[in-house]
């Protein structure tokens, strides 16, 4: 009789832990993250997916930086937690995330490196998918005299010369007023030595733009979805010289043609990256120009949204 009892306590264990995990997998798949500041909204992001039949995992954007990977997100009930290592935050502690789901939102509290605890909320991200229609006619989005149709972020340094779109110094990012969807995009830039800069399109996914003459393709390189989506290869001119990109997005779908070659192929954007304007995915956004990480020059910017 006492091994048939415990045979079926442990049968109801099993079963009871089997079905608290059934239950966490409703945790599983991509969040849209707002985490409020000071009074202000920052965008983030998180995907949560399982590994083997008992542990759950993910990654997590931050409001800056790229998308780092989470060993384990614990869960309890309806609740979860989870602790990466710092990466750009201010701090030596862990980021530590704690939170409750129902339905298809989140909300909680997340504690930074340095000690400071902020509430965030979340929904589900939005699948994006979307076949090519008909294209529009193309925008030229640089005016030969001032930033007509651009609007910085901060105190504007950006200023145009003979049709060059010139960000002389480091200061703030710069976006079109008007918003887009799904579009062609061709650009032309160049730089300094050593410096660094990006294409946010919908103002959400940054495309790198940074001196990577020698350095390999990885998606913190040119060409690459910031900590996303790493270039085939490594294409980068010298400093000093104009490159090209052309670049066309339909929903989380992107394809980037860099000085001539293919080196993203209709592959997908997972989530937003950090130094995003927002995480409202599912909305039209401006392009944004990086301007805070250094000098840059842009000309030829022209946009052909889809219909």
């Amino acid at each position: 009789m006492r091994q048939i009892l415990v045979l079926l306590f442990s049968v109801f264990i099993i079963q009871a832990n089997a079905s608290s995990f059934a239950d966490s997998t409703k945790l599983e798949g991509r969040w849209d993250l707002t985490i409020m500041v000071d009074g202000k909204e920052n965008p983030s992001w998180l995907e949560v997916t399982h590994s083997g039949h008992k542990t759950l995992v993910g990654h997590f954007v931050g409001i800056s930086g790229s998308s780092r990977p989470i060993s384990e997100v614990k869960v309890d009930g309806n609740k979860f937690t989870f602790s990466i290592p710092p990466q750009w935050e201010e701090g030596n502690n862990d980021l530590t995330m704690n939170g409750t789901w129902s339905g298809k939102q989140l909300s909680g509290t997340v504690v930074f490196p340095d000690g400071k605890s902020y509430s965030f909320t979340g929904v589900r991200a939005p699948a994006l998918r979307r076949k090519e229609g008909t294209w529009g006619k193309p925008i030229n989005l640089i005016q030969k005299n001032g930033t007509q149709g651009w609007e910085a972020t901060g105190p504007n340094q950006w200023i145009v010369e003979n049709g060059i779109l010139k960000n002389p110094k480091s200061g703030s990012n710069l976006m079109t007023t008007e918003k887009f969807t799904d579009f062609k995009l061709h650009v032309e830039f160049r730089y300094p030595k050593g410096s660094n800069s990006g294409i946010y399109l919908r103002g959400r996914y940054e495309v790198q733009v940074m001196d990577s003459q020698g350095n390999g393709p990885l998606p913190g390189e040119l060409g690459g979805v910031y900590g996303f989506i790493a270039p085939s290869e490594q294409v980068a001119k010298a400093p000093g010289e104009w490159q090209t990109y052309d670049i066309t997005l339909i929903g989380r779908m992107i394809t980037v043609v860099a000085n001539g070659k293919t080196i993203i192929s209709n592959q997908e954007i997972p989530g937003i990256t950090g130094g995003a304007l927002d995480s409202k995915e599912g909305e039209p956004g401006p392009l944004m120009l990086q301007g805070d990480h250094g000098p840059v020059e842009y000309r030829n910017i022209t946009i052909t949204p889809m219909k």
